[in-house]
């Protein structure tokens, strides 16, 4: 199906890595043939980490491997380094999304390194991609800059930093950019801001917007953003996931109400959103203590609802 804009599911990732209930490996795999038989294109599926940092991603192997099986899914998972690409690479993952933070405090607290040290590391990614083996599948190496909205330790994070660490990834070897309101500081006047000075900087290689609704605007921050230009946003189920690291986060913006706010404007995402809601039976069951937020599960769809069926005017 032609798709206006591109819906990526962080869930199984961002939305898990911080709830101490290991969620079953069979059940993560049921989250994910689910979205994808329910039209999501994109799913990060896990994280490449030390079992002992986040024990949630120990079946990560698996949970790779399984995925790639679905066909049509493109297959993400997240690396904050070498090591960590190089089991991407072992897998075969689709896409590998590296991150760094504009904060140097939030990059040394989340990453331990320095934001050069981080940037050392995704030019080794890079390279380690460019050696492997002529006719190997080769995954898609996507930068991104966490805190580019602003940061819970050092506040407002300066646009003219975000574009430099964007122009630095550009340069390294970025197919894509990510940028993350990963604390939710973000407003949509900033968000034009930021996003128009890293598209400035990208060179015309994808540039996709991850929001979380810690205080209520990542709806509003989302048309920001598609306004801008940007057609690719990350959102989790039932607004699940924070960084561990960020005091005071909470969860991403959520899939459902994101889906119905995009194809209500005409824009076709690809996904049935009824199909979509359903899913969040498996969480519910599964993880009955995750907290599940959604405009759209509370009061359902309106009535004459129907989704786009081409690019708004």
């Amino acid at each position: 199906m032609d798709r206006d804009v591109i819906l990526r599911e962080v869930g199984l990732r961002d939305g898990l890595q911080g709830h101490g209930q290991f969620m079953p490996t069979a059940d993560k795999l049921r989250w994910i043939g689910a979205e994808a038989a329910a039209g999501v294109s994109e799913i990060e599926v896990t994280s490449y980490v030390p079992v002992k940092l986040l024990p949630q991603f120990a079946d990560a192997a698996e949970v790779t491997t399984q995925s790639l099986r679905i066909p049509g899914l493109a297959v993400a998972a997240l690396v904050p380094n070498l090591k960590g690409a190089q089991r991407g690479l072992e897998l075969g993952v689709h896409k590998l999304n590296f991150v760094m933070s504009v904060s140097a405090t939030h990059n040394m607290k989340n990453v331990r390194r320095t934001r050069e040290e981080s940037l050392a590391e995704f030019r080794a990614i890079v390279a380690a991609i460019a050696e492997l083996p002529a006719g190997a599948a080769r995954p898609a190496i996507c930068g991104g800059l966490a805190t580019a909205l602003g940061c819970s330790y050092e506040g407002a994070v300066p646009v003219p930093e975000v574009a430099r660490w964007a122009a630095a990834l550009v340069e390294a070897g970025a197919q894509e950019l990510i940028v993350p309101d990963t604390v939710g500081y973000a407003n949509p006047r900033l968000v034009k801001e930021v996003f128009r000075a890293v598209l400035a900087e990208a060179g015309g290689i994808p540039v996709a917007a991850h929001f979380h609704d810690t205080r209520g605007t990542g709806l509003a921050n989302l048309v920001a953003a598609l306004e801008c230009g940007v057609t690719r946003f990350d959102a989790s189920l039932a607004g699940t996931g924070g960084c561990p690291f960020a005091p005071g986060a909470s969860g991403n913006i959520v899939m459902e109400d994101a889906c119905y706010l995009l194809e209500s404007m005409g824009l076709r995402t690809g996904v049935d959103l009824e199909k979509l809601v359903e899913v969040r039976r498996i969480l519910a069951e599964t993880l009955p203590d995750l907290p599940l937020e959604g405009a759209i599960a509370r009061a359902g769809l309106p009535r004459g609802y129907a989704p786009a069926q081409g690019a708004a005017a």
